[in-house]
């Protein structure tokens, strides 16, 4: 893979008829800058402050939602790419390198730490898998038309459905269903969009116990495959992984690993204590870097003693939480730079803090929230509330969705009420990429009008809604 294709900042709508993109003498910015103005000012980006990170439903300002982790994403994921950037300048690993690709990467992966998790239904991680169980449960009991709708559905159509990903959906977001000019989304570049598949895989091609990191999980959905081998051609990806999605990947761990801890700490599930006998199982895996991981926090409370701080062990923590996300930019720096041959070449199968210093610490600082947060009675019982929410959603607007824009095929007064209520740009988008489609195409598709209206959801509105469909106030 070529940096020069790499960074293309071509669009799927070209600026100008003849396929050429036009500066004016007033806007000088980079087509990656004005990505990020794209992104700032949509309402999907927005509406990423209503939904949740860790914590579900979570009443207090301090906990962190979907908007302020993508701002601490893109945070992250710039600073690697100065990081890197400059690395393989000051040590020629290309010739054909230049200062302005150092400054493109930069801008690109400022923009793809926004839009990461856009796609993301209401509730987090735990909406995806409420979402794919759904499909899982209940594509083999209704019907279309006498037959069960998992077996009118190619198994192509069918596996999209089963492994409902929250990263399909924001590449399906960006590209169709945020209407600003035409059926084209955002209309971003082609690099950008490269940047945040994260895994270049169809649904046929999940392999979940692969060792390659790039096959774990689908990326799109086939409904979408024409934009993403048109971003494949421009990029020269060609099946592999953008170089910069390793980069966002680092900076979204870093950013959820060690925000995890801290909200975790906030909310009384983790005490100073309990981190320091979690960190004791550690080998000294900073000590190339000046510290102990352990040591550092101990330091830290010994400190914050010594000023008489109101709260030493809140000190530590939130002090050491700063120390290790510089530890872990350092890390993945040198997680991509020693391996830049592979990466560039397709064949780095890894994350960025594989066999570094910080490759234990991840692990730990993962397991931790796990054990002790995620697998709560707090957290099951919020789950739970979220599953019923999200069940009844999609029961409803499924039957409703199933005979909607059937020719010969009349709704119920309810169904038709329901299909009311979703988004005019995501049934415009629907009406549009169904036309010429088969009959069994246009199922699938307005299966995905579903989703995309759920997903489009914040926390609030999805609970709002749910109350008010079934009298709950």
């Amino acid at each position: 893979m070529e940096w020069s294709k790499l960074l293309s900042a071509e669009r799927e709508r070209k600026s100008t008829s003849d396929g050429t993109y036009k500066q004016t003498s007033t806007d000088l910015r980079s087509e990656f800058e004005k990505d990020y103005h794209r992104i700032i000012g949509s309402a999907s980006f927005r509406r990423l402050q209503d939904k949740t990170q860790v914590f579900p439903l979570d009443k207090s300002d301090f906990i962190r939602t979907r908007l302020t982790h993508s701002l601490e994403v893109s945070s992250f994921a710039k600073s690697l790419g100065q990081n890197i950037g400059e690395n393989i300048l000051a040590y020629r690993k290309d010739d054909n390198f230049t200062v302005k690709m150092k400054e493109d990467i930069c801008n690109i992966l400022q923009c793809a730490g926004l839009i990461h998790d856009i796609g993301n239904p209401p509730f987090g991680h735990f909406g995806e898998l409420a979402i794919r169980d759904w499909f899982g449960q209940h594509l083999n009991e209704l019907e279309f038309k006498g037959k069960k709708i998992a077996e009118v559905l190619p198994e192509a159509m069918r596996e999209d459905l089963y492994h409902f990903e929250g990263n399909a959906q924001a590449l399906r977001l960006v590209t169709k269903l945020h209407y600003l000019v035409d059926e084209r989304g955002m209309n971003l570049t082609y690099a950008l969009l490269g940047t945040m598949i994260k895994y270049p895989v169809s649904s046929m091609e999940v392999k979940k116990e692969s060792s390659d990191i790039k096959d774990k999980k689908m990326g799109y959905y086939q409904a979408d495959r024409r934009i993403f081998e048109a971003i494949q051609e421009a990029t020269g990806t060609d099946g592999k992984r953008h170089p910069l999605t390793f980069i966002l990947e680092a900076a979204d761990d870093i950013a959820y690993k060690t925000a995890d801890i801290e909200d975790a700490f906030v909310k009384g599930f983790l005490s100073y204590h309990t981190i320091c006998e979690e960190l004791k199982s550690l080998p000294d895996s900073g000590e190339e870097y000046g510290f102990e991981v352990l040591g550092k926090l101990e330091h830290l409370y010994q400190k914050a003693i010594e000023r008489g701080e109101e709260n030493p062990e809140e000190y530590a923590i939130k002090n050491w939480i700063v120390r290790m996300q510089s530890f872990l930019i350092s890390c993945a720096t040198l997680g991509f730079t020693s391996n830049y041959k592979e990466i560039m070449e397709g064949t780095y199968k890894y994350d960025l803090f594989h066999g570094t210093a910080a490759e234990k610490l991840m692990d730990l600082l993962g397991d931790m929230a796990y054990r002790r947060v995620f697998t709560s009675y707090q957290i099951y019982k919020m789950e739970v509330i979220e599953s019923a929410i999200l069940n009844f959603l999609m029961d409803c607007f499924v039957k409703a969705a199933i005979y909607y824009d059937v020719e010969g095929e009349k709704m119920n007064a309810i169904d038709e009420r329901f299909i009311s209520f979703i988004s005019d740009n995501y049934k415009k988008a629907y009406h549009y990429h169904s036309q010429g489609k088969s009959e069994e195409e246009k199922l699938y598709l307005r299966l995905l009008l579903v989703t995309d209206y759920i997903c489009g959801m914040t926390d609030s509105y999805a609970k709002r809604l749910y109350q008010e469909l079934t009298g709950i106030f």
